[in-house]
């Protein structure tokens, strides 16, 4: 009996040795297991603050360009409005030319000159600024060319003889292109 006993108790002790083996091999592919899972989390984690500062960056440039166009509409908004009075300008340009011109009879009043003048400071200092074409090179970036004429000497050749109509400026940006006569 205690040979039995003895058996007995040996088996016991193999089979809580096989069992603790059994434990440090789940536990040993468990931490392999968690091993992998937190490999796999760290990836994930970097893959989603990569997405994220490259979203960030997408935010940062679009309210960058966002302040930027709202900057150059604030600066044309007046654009149109400039653009109706142009001919109006135009008008008194010709009739002060017509009222300086010696052989004209009509004289161009004082009153009606202080309001040229008026109307042409104030578009001036709202960002108005006319273009020198004449004499100057076609430059068909600035200019239109209505036609071509033989130039009147050498150096006016390639370059603008008369301006038809002048053109404007508003705060650097064209709003009216030259329209000119060009020497050939």
């Amino acid at each position: 009996m205690a040979n039995k006993k003895a058996k007995k108790g040996a088996e016991e002790v193999t089979n809580q040795e096989e069992m603790a083996v059994k434990s440090k091999k789940k536990k040993a592919s468990k931490s392999k297991k968690s091993d992998q899972e937190l490999a796999d989390l760290k990836i994930e984690l970097a893959e989603q603050k990569d997405k994220f500062l490259r979203l960030f960056a997408e935010f940062d440039n679009f309210k960058k360009r966002n302040v930027k166009e709202r900057l150059e509409l604030m600066k044309t908004a007046a654009q149109d409005t400039m653009s109706a009075l142009l001919p109006v300008l135009d008008d008194f340009d010709r009739a002060k030319a017509a009222a300086e011109d010696e052989s004209n009879q009509e004289p161009f009043s004082e009153g009606v000159m202080l309001v040229y003048q008026k109307l042409h400071n104030t578009l001036k200092q709202k960002g108005l600024e006319e273009m020198v074409s004449t004499g100057e090179a076609f430059d068909p970036e600035l200019h239109q060319a209505l036609t071509e004429i033989p130039a009147p000497n050498e150096e006016l050749k390639g370059k603008v003889v008369d301006t038809i109509e002048k053109g404007y400026l508003l705060k650097e940006k064209i709003i009216r292109h030259a329209k000119v006569v060009v020497g050939k």
